[in-house]
Parts: C-alpha cells; sequence; structure tokens
C-alpha cells in the first residue's frame, strides 16, 4: 500500500524498529529505509516526530492515492519539487528535474537579483521558474487532480523559556545533548566514520567526543589552500589529531587545482552559490572518500550556539543599554570630552545619546546583506525592476518567536544561511564525491534544547571577564582539548582568492568571464560597473572582491547549464505566473 524513495539517513532506525516490532510488524531487511517504510505504513505522516537524522522522502500511499514529500527539521538534505498547475516532478536535484525533458526551464530573475545580495538564491524559491526547494521542516501533500499542500510540522523558533536557569545544570545537559548525538551518528553505521577537522572549535569538539564514545584510532581530514600563509589552520587540525590519536589526512588546494576545479563545483551546486570554499570541500571529500564513506562534520554550532561575532554585539549592546540610562546632558556632555576618550569612543558617545537601541540591533542584523546593495544592484542591471531583496530577511525576522536581537539573529541564521549556504554546499560536494557528511549540531533536540536557553548562556563572561561564544561548548572543550584551540580566534577558513585579484593575470581573466564575447551576462549588465569593481579589487578592496567573485561563479554556473542571461525578464503565461 506505500511505497517511498529515500535519500539521507534516520539514525534513531534501531530503537524505531523495536518499537514497530513490538505493535506486530515484521522486516524482512536491516536497513534503514523499511522501517521509514513501515513507519509512515503505520502512523502517516505523525511518524517524521520520531525520526532523528537527516532526510528527503517521497511516500506514496497506493490506497488513498496521494503523494507524501518530506524534508528533514533543519535542511540537511535538499528537495526540489516542479509544479505548472498540472505536473508535479521531485527530485533530491534540481539536475533531475531538468533531465526529466517534461517541461522547458525558464530562468527566475527575481531568483538572481536575490543573489546578488545574499551570495546564494534565498528558499523557497530556485534558479528556475516553476521549481522550488521544499523547505526544512515542512512536508508537502499532492492527490492527482489538486494542487500541491504545503504544512509546517517543525520550526526553529529561538526564544529563551521562561523561569530561571541553572548554569551548571545546563552545561550537564548539554554535554548529554552533544555526546548523544555524536553517538547517534557514529553508531548509525555499518561503516568506519572519519571526521572533518579543521583545528577549530567545532569539529575538534566533534572529534573529541567520538574518542570519549569509545572511537578511536579513526581517520580525520583537513583542507587548505597553499598560500594560506598565517591563515593556514593545518598547525591546529594536527595538534588535535595528535591530542585525541587519529590518523591525519590532508590535501593542499593551489591556484591551478582551484581554477580547474571551479566548474565541476558550481554545477555540482545546481544553483549559483558564491561561497568559494565549495572548491576546498569538494577537494576534501574526494580525499576522505579515498578512506571512508561517511564523516562527521561541524556546520551548525555557530548558528545554534550562538558564534561569529556574538560577543562583540552581546558586548556592545550591554554597554549601549547601561550609558542610555545616564541623563542625555551627561551623555552629551562626555562625548564633547574628546580630550579625555578616543575619537572611536566619543563618537560611540555621541551615537548612544541620540541613536536608539532597536536601532542599533537592526544595524547588526543588516550585516547578513553583504554583497550587491539595491542602488548597486540598480545601476549594474537596470532593465530589470527586482524587487528589494531585504524582504526575504524582513519577513523572517516579522517570524520570529522572540523580540530579543541575539535570538532573532539567530534564528534568522537557522533558516537562512545555514540552510542555504553552509548544509547545501556541504551536500553537494560530500554527494559530488560519494561521500556522507553527517552534523552533529544538527541534532533536533540539541537545537531545541539551545533555543530554549538564556542568551547569557550562549554568549558567557569567562573567568577572566571576557566575553566568549558558544560558552556551552567552549566548556566541554576545556575539560577535553588543550587550551591553544579552545582559545584561539576563530577564522572561517579564508578563502586568497579574494586576494587573487590583485593580480593582473586573474583580474583579467575575470574581465574576460564577466564581459568579453563569450560572456553570457554581458548582454544584460553594465560593463562600466564590472570594470569600476574590477579596478577597487585589484587594489586590494575585498568587498569588491567579493562581488566580482560572485559574478564569476554566476556566470560559469549560465555557462555550465547553458544559459544566457537577457537584459529584462522574459514574461510568464498569465496562467502560470504566481503557481507554487
Amino acid at each position: 500500500e506505500t511505497g517511498i524513495v529515500y535519500n539521507g539517513e534516520v539514525y534513531n532506525y534501531r530503537a524505531l524498529r523495536a518499537e514497530l516490532e513490538k505493535s506486530g510488524q515484521r522486516f524482512r531487511t536491516t536497513s534503514d529505509t523499511e522501517i521509514v517504510l513501515k513507519s509512515l505504513a503505520v502512523n502517516g505522516t505523525a511518524a517524521v516526530h520520531s525520526w532523528n537524522g537527516m532526510f528527503a522522502v517521497a511516500s506514496w500511499n497506493n490506497r488513498e492515492k496521494n503523494l507524501t514529500l518530506i524534508r528533514d527539521r533543519l535542511g540537511v538534505k535538499p528537495l526540489y519539487y516542479f509544479w505548472n498547475g498540472s505536473l508535479l516532478i521531485f527530485a533530491s536535484e534540481i539536475k533531475a528535474l531538468l533531465a526529466s525533458g517534461l517541461f522547458t526551464p525558464e530562468l527566475n530573475y527575481q531568483a538572481i537579483w536575490d543573489y546578488l545580495t545574499f551570495h546564494y538564491i534565498p528558499g523557497p524559491q530556485t534558479i528556475w521558474r516553476q521549481i522550488w526547494k521544499l523547505e526544512p521542516g515542512h512536508l508537502l501533500k499532492w492527490s492527482p487532480g489538486a494542487k500541491p499542500e504545503i504544512s509546517c510540522y517543525w520550526r526553529t523558533d529561538v526564544k529563551a523559556a521562561d523561569g530561571t536557569f541553572d548554569q551548571a545544570q545546563s552545561f550537564c545537559e548539554f554535554e548529554s545533548l552533544f555526546l548523544s548525538s555524536v553517538e547517534l551518528r557514529l553508531l548509525a553505521s555499518d561503516v568506519p566514520v572519519g571526521v572533518f577537522l579543521s583545528g577549530g572549535l567545532d569539529s575538534s569538539a566533534v572529534a573529541a567526543a567520538a574518542v570519549e564514545l569509545g572511537h578511536r584510532n579513526f581517520n580525520t581530514f583537513s583542507v587548505s589552500f597553499a598560500d594560506g600563509g598565517k591563515y593556514s589552520e593545518l598547525p591546529y587540525a594536527r595538534a588535535v589529531a595528535e591530542h585525541v590519536g587519529a590518523r591525519h589526512h590532508e590535501v593542499v588546494v593551489d591556484r591551478a587545482t582551484f581554477f580547474e576545479v571551479l566548474p565541476e563545483a558550481v554545477r555540482s551546486t545546481d544553483e549559483p552559490l558564491a561561497d568559494l570554499t565549495t572548491i576546498p570541500l569538494l577537494m576534501l571529500s574526494r580525499l576522505a572518500r579515498q578512506h571512508v564513506k561517511v564523516v562527521l562534520s561541524g556546520e551548525g554550532s555557530d548558528e545554534v550556539l550562538a558564534g561569529y561575532g556574538f560577543d562583540r554585539f552581546v558586548r556592545k549592546r550591554n554597554l549601549i543599554k547601561r550609558l542610555q540610562t545616564l541623563p542625555r546632558p551627561l551623555l552629551k556632555g562626555a562625548s564633547r570630552a574628546v580630550r579625555l576618550l578616543s575619537e572611536r569612543q566619543a563618537d560611540l558617545l555621541k551615537k548612544v545619546a541620540t541613536i536608539p537601541l532597536s536601532d542599533w540591533n537592526a544595524a547588526h542584523k543588516n550585516h547578513m546583506t553583504h554583497a550587491w546593495t539595491q542602488p548597486e544592484k540598480k545601476a549594474l542591471w537596470s532593465a530589470f525592476p527586482g524587487e528589494d531583496s531585504d524582504r526575504v530577511l524582513a519577513a523572517m525576522y516579522a517570524a520570529a518567536a522572540s523580540d530579543d536581537p541575539l535570538e532573532q539573529i539567530l534564528s534568522v541564521y537557522q533558516k537562512s544561511w545555514l540552510v542555504e549556504d553552509l548544509l547545501m554546499k556541504a551536500d553537494k560536494m560530500s554527494m559530488a564525491a560519494s561521500l556522507e557528511v553527517r552534523v552533529p549540531f544538527l541534532d533536533y533536540r540539541l537545537v531545541e534544547w539551545a533555543n530554549r536557553q538564556p542568551t547569557a548562556f550562549k554568549v558567557g563572561l569567562s573567568q577572566d571577564g571576557r566575553y566568549q561564544t558558544k560558552f556551552m561548548l567552549r566548556e566541554f572543550a576545556r575539560r577535553r582539548l588543550p587550551r591553544a584551540i579552545i582559545e584561539r580566534p576563530k577564522l572561517g577558513f579564508p578563502v586568497p582568492a579574494y586576494n587573487w585579484l590583485r593580480d593582473d593575470t586573474i583580474n583579467r581573466w575575470a574581465r574576460e568571464q564577466l564581459t568579453g564575447q563569450r560572456s553570457r551576462l554581458a548582454a544584460a549588465l553594465r560593463s562600466s560597473v564590472i570594470e569600476e569593481q574590477l579596478s577597487l579589487a585589484s587594489h586590494g578592496e575585498s568587498k569588491a572582491a567579493h562581488k566580482i567573485w560572485l559574478l564569476v561563479v554566476l556566470e560559469t554556473w549560465l555557462r555550465a547549464y547553458d544559459v544566457e542571461l537577457t537584459a529584462a525578464a522574459p514574461a510568464m503565461h498569465p496562467a502560470l505566473a504566481g503557481i507554487r
């Protein structure tokens, strides 16, 4: 009566099997796929609430004649569908939808407009009209002759629970949940499991947890750029690998390899994704696949446990809140005392005296839109009247469950950057190398717990009075890893490609890609704007370099899929407009 197509892994399948056997179900295999199938047959779509894993599932109920598509809670696995009002097609890759030959694909110009701002295409839209991403934590139901119905079965709400919290108890809860998550992802495998190891806090904590759980002599894998210089994290990765007793492997990416692999990496992402770490991640996945079929990775820690620069945000916010309790005349008088204050301090006091705290919060939120601004896009692509891309994040902030700015920002990170960049990149590059990546920080139990914790338990005060991000994780690591790993600043895998545009040869190559005769962008985009950004990039302007690489990735994608950007978007047939 029920059949499924299934991509991913449900880690707690053994426990689910035991429960199903108690209810009289019998199994012919030991595969988690059969358990997902039986689970749906017995419990319907409510079964998804018992699954702990990463998954994209399509289920056909032959008795009721309906189809159900389900995507995992955090969006670790992608799931796409095409719908034109009568035809529904689904797949875990856009390439599969295109290969069906059942429709004529058309570019989604608004999606490209948004890409220019975010450097990824925000869901649920995709680069193609009428192809959509099923959003994380959602399911789609469809019956022949009807429209698809989409509903949310789980959402990520970041809001501290009411009541008092005990920090020691919270740490014990975090420790238990994190170890349980790592253990579940180790045990749900009948093959050796390795670890992607950057030498940073997140991946090092995963490796330390694996050792504590009895995982010995496992393989770790690291990647670096040949000209990474002082930004190379390989020395830290080696130190952690030695500390946990792992067999360590490394791959170094040079310029020639980067440009050689770029077209393949871009094609593998299905859509333009201007995160240049896709190339080293593909190389790392290929290296790992020579030794293992499954690896653990540290994605999600920053978005769930408050990493990145949230310590600076909290420190400045708390300072502003204290200062704004002072009388305004006192603040203004203090701001004039420039002889006693640095220029930066005096400027801060002036702003504190006049700018509401809510505006400070809004300014921090806007740092996520850091590529082409709306006015810059209008100058670059004047013929296309794209909607303001700020609407994407504005809708997410409006839907946030909390009024606390840090909790709002974390909520938006979990729904945007985490899904559309980090997880998409990890899935596409690892799958291109036939490797499975598992992410312990995104166990839904851990995410739900973390989202209920107060801000002070995420960005906490250390013993020396400094604000520290990922406070609970640092406490966990402090008991298991060298201090140098715990205290070192986050590098975020810096890519030297931005500096490469200072090189005349590479700058000329980029110019030819974007404005030359073979360019798929030249007909739509204003060459004078591109030339201006190339000039700035040649002088070391990192923001300009980011904008240029974003266009290079888009150009590479257009060539890979043999399509061209026109000055203005072609009109869609009125009968199809707005169909989802």
